[in-house]
């Protein structure tokens, strides 16, 4: 399941996430959020639902198919937040990974700091994984990150926040921690690499990979495996970016049928 908002672009929320469900070979359902209007140029309007619209179509999916994983992503406020958690918190998702959409990988913050604390405080402590990007990183552990060893320490403070592991993803780092990612369980602490992929068309990276994360879990793999399976698939994925609109375009989802038409018989 994917707890979040809709692009009607389709590049990012819930459209990225079914495409990526769709991949792995698992069902995808939703619990939306909130309706974006969106474009690869930015968001010009946003509609929230209310928390028990939201936490009915998570309940309604548990009823009847079951839940093996499930991914959040935009939350948008905190009365959702609020609501999401103490649902969870009644009916506990084995694999929950919490995709900490607080501020975007520029930098910009997306929900106000009473919603900051209350994902920090309700949402964070009953993530298998949760998966913040460097600034929101840098939020949730106090610490300015500028280095891998900032991205280390940032990762084990943020554990003691109560998730069974920390994805500290380094998308908005500059030079050779671009893209390169820090995992902390307790126990291991790694160093996560894959080819770094030069493109502009990015959107959807953070809901792409998190989706991921959970399909890969949905499917029996462990943790650190699944968060590998998930980084690798979202590099090959942004190596088939996609050049739409006039703005920042989406990664390829389906990238083995993309093959360029020429190549048909």
């Amino acid at each position: 399941m994917t707890i979040a908002g809709s692009d009607s672009g389709g590049g990012a929320g819930i459209q990225a996430d079914l495409k990526t469900f769709a991949f792995h070979r698992v069902h995808g359902t939703t619990a939306l959020t909130c309706i974006t209007a969106q474009n690869t140029l930015g968001v010009t309007r946003v509609d929230a639902l209310s928390p028990d619209a939201v936490t009915a179509q998570i309940q309604t999916v548990i009823d009847d198919i079951g839940i093996q994983a499930a991914k959040t992503g935009m939350l948008l406020n905190c009365e959702i937040i609020a609501a999401v958690a103490d649902h969870l918190t009644r009916r506990p998702i084995q694999n929950l990974v919490v995709d900490p959409v607080m501020v975007s990988r520029a930098g910009a913050q997306l929900i106000d700091d009473d919603a900051v604390a209350m994902l920090r405080d309700r949402l964070i402590p009953q993530a298998s994984i949760v998966t913040p990007n460097r600034y929101e990183a840098q939020l949730l552990s106090g610490l300015a990150i500028e280095s891998l060893a900032h991205m280390q320490q940032a990762a084990k403070k943020i554990y003691a926040l109560g998730p069974k592991a920390v994805l500290v993803k380094g998308g908005g780092m500059t030079g050779e921690l671009r893209g390169v990612d820090v995992w902390f369980d307790g126990t291991r602490l790694e160093t996560l690499r894959t080819q770094t992929i030069d493109t502009p068309n990015t959107h959807g990276t953070g809901c792409t990979l998190s989706a991921a994360i959970a399909a890969n879990l949905a499917l029996g793999y462990p943790p650190l495996t699944a968060t590998a399976n998930a980084k690798d698939y979202l590099t090959e994925a942004l190596q088939y970016a996609l050049n739409l609109g006039g703005g920042q375009g989406p990664v390829g989802h389906f990238f083995p049928l993309l093959t360029p038409l020429t190549d048909c018989h």
